[in-house]
């Protein structure tokens, strides 16, 4: 009986073992992971990405601080430079030097900053103009807001008149595109534009230059729109027979494209052909030759009331270049004068004298039979029309007189003829070359 109680007992002591050892392994368990969590929290206060996010902080900081220490330093550098040119205009011209200086001693580029930023807030303006058009003032009152957009409505029907006042609200003709380091075209003030587009019509009245100027942009379309140009250029057309364009046309420009005229950057030309009969053949009595023949006439004008004609064979890219100069070298040029009146055009025109100063000829002449053909003056009369579309673009014939002054005093010979509808009418051709350059601006 006693050895069974003994072997009870040690059972029950095993147990109690096995329970103790299990809780210390527990608890060894825990104070592992407690020393491990702290370890990884010490690994990670130490890793080198929480340094560079401090570091990149402390730099962001640092710049910002930067960043506000020169804008303080820009507006200081501003305010001393406005109150230079302040006192510029105002004639303290030493007081100015000295705020200059203090400007540029901090800002050694302050007034190319000055310029730029002026530059983009009109550029922003501009921009919003695109976008909204107009800009109501939140002060007016209801009865003005009426009176203006209707106003607008009104206005907004001429487009020159629209885009004139943007152009004035913006202060500028153009914007620059691109950055660039020379001087743009935007930074010229609207005379001196208008100047240069006198250049562009120049004597020769080159308007369809200016056309082709005023296709770039809103500023150049406004600029080539102004009225002191087409003014010049009517008085230049007509002469003493301008007037005023009220109250048959709208502006000046309507006056010039709408009304009869000569246009003076190109020639008039006129093919001729007819059939001429030959002789008959040595060879067989009944054939006999039949030949087509073709010649040329070309007209120019000039806006002072000269008038170059021409009758030649050849064709017109070679007998342009003889009507080129006022006074031509071709003998063959017959040189005048001419009067627009209404849609009508009355040349007169006389061979050129081709007197030679050769004392061999001269006594040739004196030892031959003197043929006196007389002095010729021919006087031309002609009708401007429209053709296909195009304005003032044909000459038709009307009449045509020759007027024979003889050296022996006999009575001049008149020799007049009505050609309405018997002669090939002229039709105009663009030259480019005669307005190539520009040798004195409109007047």
């Amino acid at each position: 009986m006693s050895n069974v109680g003994g072997t009870s007992n040690d059972s029950d002591d095993g147990g109690d073992d096995q329970e103790a050892s299990s809780f210390l392994k527990d608890q060894n368990v825990e104070d592992a992971l407690t020393s491990f969590r702290e370890q990884w929290q010490r690994e990670l206060e130490i890793s080198p990405k929480r340094d560079i996010s401090k570091t990149h902080s402390t730099r962001s900081v640092s710049t910002e601080v930067s960043k506000d220490d020169s804008q303080s330093i820009e507006n200081k550098a501003k305010n001393l430079f406005l109150k230079g040119v302040e006192h510029e205009q105002s004639g303290k011209l030493y007081e100015a030097i000295q705020f200059y200086k203090r400007a540029v001693q901090l800002v050694p580029d302050i007034e190319f900053r000055l310029y730029e930023s002026t530059k983009i807030k009109s550029r922003e303006r501009f921009e919003s103009d695109d976008n909204l058009g107009s800009i109501d003032n939140d002060t007016h009152n209801a009865d003005d807001n009426d009176k203006d957009e209707e106003e607008d409505a009104e206005d907004e029907s001429d487009l020159s008149v629209k885009l004139s006042r943007i152009v004035n609200r913006n202060q500028c003709v153009c914007f620059r595109k691109f950055e660039q380091s020379t001087t743009h075209i935007s930074a010229l003030p609207m005379e001196i534009i208008l100047y240069i587009l006198r250049w562009v019509v120049s004597s020769e009245l080159d308007l369809r230059s200016l056309e082709m100027f005023s296709r770039v942009c809103r500023g150049f379309y406004i600029s080539a729109r102004d009225p002191e140009i087409w003014r010049l250029a009517c008085i230049k057309v007509w002469g003493v027979n301008c007037g005023t364009y009220e109250p048959k046309y709208q502006s000046w420009r309507d006056m010039y494209v709408q009304r009869p005229r000569l246009r003076y950057n190109g020639c008039y030309i006129s093919k001729t052909s007819y059939i001429r009969h030959g002789e008959n053949s040595f060879q067989d009595q009944f054939y006999k030759h039949w030949h087509l023949v073709e010649y040329f006439r070309y007209l120019r004008f000039f806006p002072e009331g000269r008038v170059l004609m021409l009758t030649s064979t050849d064709e017109a890219q070679t007998s342009v270049n003889s009507l080129k100069n006022r006074i031509p070298r071709n003998s063959s040029v017959l040189i005048g004068h001419y009067r627009l009146c209404d849609n009508f055009v009355t040349l007169v025109l006389k061979r050129q004298d081709t007197k030679g100063n050769n004392n061999t000829c001269r006594r040739r002449r004196q030892r031959e039979t003197v043929h006196d053909s007389g002095e010729q003056t021919f006087h031309v009369e002609f009708e401007i029309q429209n053709h296909h579309r195009r304005i003032n673009s044909q000459l038709s014939w009307l009449r045509y007189n020759i007027f024979t002054r003889y050296r022996n005093g006999q009575e001049p010979c008149v020799n007049t003829m009505n050609l309405s509808g018997r002669y090939p009418p002229f039709r105009f051709s663009r030259v480019k070359s005669y307005t190539q350059e520009s040798e004195a601006p409109l007047q």
